[in-house]
């Protein structure tokens, strides 16, 4: 019985004993490709692809192929066995095994020693595949690239919040937003030596955080969209990449509001403000104004101060204020007499007319 490595290698590149290096070279190639995982998705081509790895690795190198074309009993002629003849009678007699034929184009040496099956095992174990994976690695990520169309990049959605000054006047945010991009390990093959890529965990893609500077025109309004061209997902394969798209949340202000040119304001006064009237400096989005308050002034009064809005295309708005008698919450104790006293000195009955009219 011929002892030797079960797999016949010759039939798994389908090739025949007699086929020369550039035959086993070129259906390596063709098979690898074929059965590669991340182009076949077949449950048996990983073994596949590994059994076409390890007969090249044999049959590609010319020492290996004939300890193990001795050890499978392979040989290339009849003619070949004539000349080797004389070899193999004295090759058996050191040998207790069965005689192995001599491939074509090899010539007997009278004092070789036949190898073992296990120093050819041992041999072939210790054999690097790194360059040869490499290789159909490198070529399989080339002729994928050329054949896959150009894939665009997705957009991204995302809102900023500034505040109601920042609405007017202008300003600039910071965004931080998570990109999806190629994996820069496997540079999206996946697939690195036959196995999963470790750092993208074979999806050939990975999400990073990404920092954009945005600037926010003025005069934005509550719920603009912004758009920041190319600063979405990249593309792949040559495609473009997407946008960022920003959506405007304008913080609310409980006193002041925008009604497109006019800025509407509510603004408290004291009691004693309401009487004696005076002059009120009010803050503004371009420094300050001054409200002339006249004697008696009555809660919910509105007072238009032209060309203090918003400009607009050259035109300001108005800003219209209404006032709010308020009474403080931390009175002081001469506070609390005082009015008191001015209980006792009030004459007048502000409700007489309630139900009159």
């Amino acid at each position: 019985m011929v002892i030797g490595v079960r797999k016949n290698y010759y039939e798994i590149l389908g090739l025949t004993p007699d086929s020369d290096s550039q035959d086993v070279k070129s259906a390596y190639r063709k098979l690898a490709r074929k059965y590669h995982p991340d182009v076949n998705k077949t449950p048996d081509s990983e073994k596949k692809f590994k059994d076409v790895l390890e007969a090249y690795e044999v049959l590609s190198d010319e020492k290996k192929r004939k300890q193990y074309d001795m050890l499978n009993g392979f040989y290339k002629s009849p003619k070949q066995k004539v000349k080797s003849e004389g070899a193999r009678s004295e090759y058996k007699k050191t040998s207790e095994q069965k005689t192995y034929e001599q491939p074509k184009k090899e010539k007997t040496n009278d004092n070789a020693t036949r190898p073992t099956f296990e120093d050819s095992k041992e041999a072939f174990q210790k054999n690097d595949f790194k360059s040869a994976i490499n290789d159909i690695l490198d070529g399989i990520a080339k002729e994928k690239k050329n054949k896959r169309k150009p894939k665009n990049g997705e957009d991204i959605f995302a809102e900023v919040s500034i505040t109601l000054e920042d609405s007017v006047r202008g300003t600039s945010r910071v965004v931080n937003v998570l990109h999806k991009e190629l994996c820069p390990n496997c540079e999206g093959r996946r697939f690195i030596n036959g196995s999963k890529c470790s750092v993208c965990n074979g999806t050939g893609e990975f999400i990073q955080h990404k920092k954009i500077n945005v600037k926010i025109p003025a005069n934005i309004k509550n719920g603009a969209k912004l758009r920041i061209q190319g600063e979405g997902n990249p593309g792949f394969y040559g495609g473009v990449s997407g946008n960022l798209y920003l959506t405007v949340k304008v913080e609310q202000n409980p006193y002041i509001r925008i009604d497109g040119e006019d800025i509407l304001y509510r603004l408290p006064i004291t009691p004693f403000e309401a009487v004696l009237g005076g002059k009120i400096p009010i803050p503004a989005f371009n420094g300050r104004v001054i409200l002339t308050l006249p004697k008696n002034t009555l809660s919910g009064q509105k007072f238009r101060l032209a060309g203090e809005g918003i400009k607009t295309n050259g035109k300001f708005g108005d800003m219209i204020i209404t006032v709010e008698i308020q009474i403080s919450k931390d009175l002081s104790d001469d506070e609390i007499r005082l009015y008191e006293k001015l209980k006792k000195l009030s004459q007048g009955n502000i409700r007489e007319n309630l139900y009159h009219g």
